[in-house]
């Protein structure tokens, strides 16, 4: 709540820092983490269950460090600045991730046929075109 308040207005409330924090298994389906210090935070699967992060704001948020492998990102809000770079994420995460890339760069990238044959495996090809 006190970083929902921040991220409306920077006088009021306190930007989230959970930096380090092991966030693994956790439910954060639709949480709003635009900003926040996710820096070294572990959000992985935990026993089986994957960190839900579905549909979860994490634009401009500092996710240097941070572990994704396994987390469930689908319909998510990536940062795409520098503090979105150097986070660890899974093999299922990038292809997902790297589909999304090239699809939007279609007209200046063709990627060659093994890459093409590796994200066409994407765990939502089915629902989406391949490449």
């Amino acid at each position: 709540a006190n970083h929902d308040k921040w991220v409306s207005d920077l006088t009021t409330g306190a930007k989230a820092d959970l930096s380090g924090a092991d966030l693994s298994g956790a439910d954060l389906t639709g949480a709003n983490l635009r900003r926040a210090n996710l820096h070294g935070a572990d959000l992985t699967g935990a026993n089986l269950r994957r960190a839900n992060l579905r549909r979860a704001d994490l634009s401009e948020a500092d996710l240097y460090g941070a572990d994704l492998s396994g987390a469930d990102l689908d319909f998510a809000a990536l940062p795409l600045w520098c503090g979105g770079l150097g986070f660890k994420l899974d093999e299922r995460l990038a292809k997902q991730i790297m589909y999304h890339a090239l699809s939007l760069c279609h007209e200046h990238v063709v990627p060659d046929a093994a890459l093409r044959e590796w994200v066409n495996t994407f765990h939502r090809v089915g629902e989406v075109p391949k490449l």
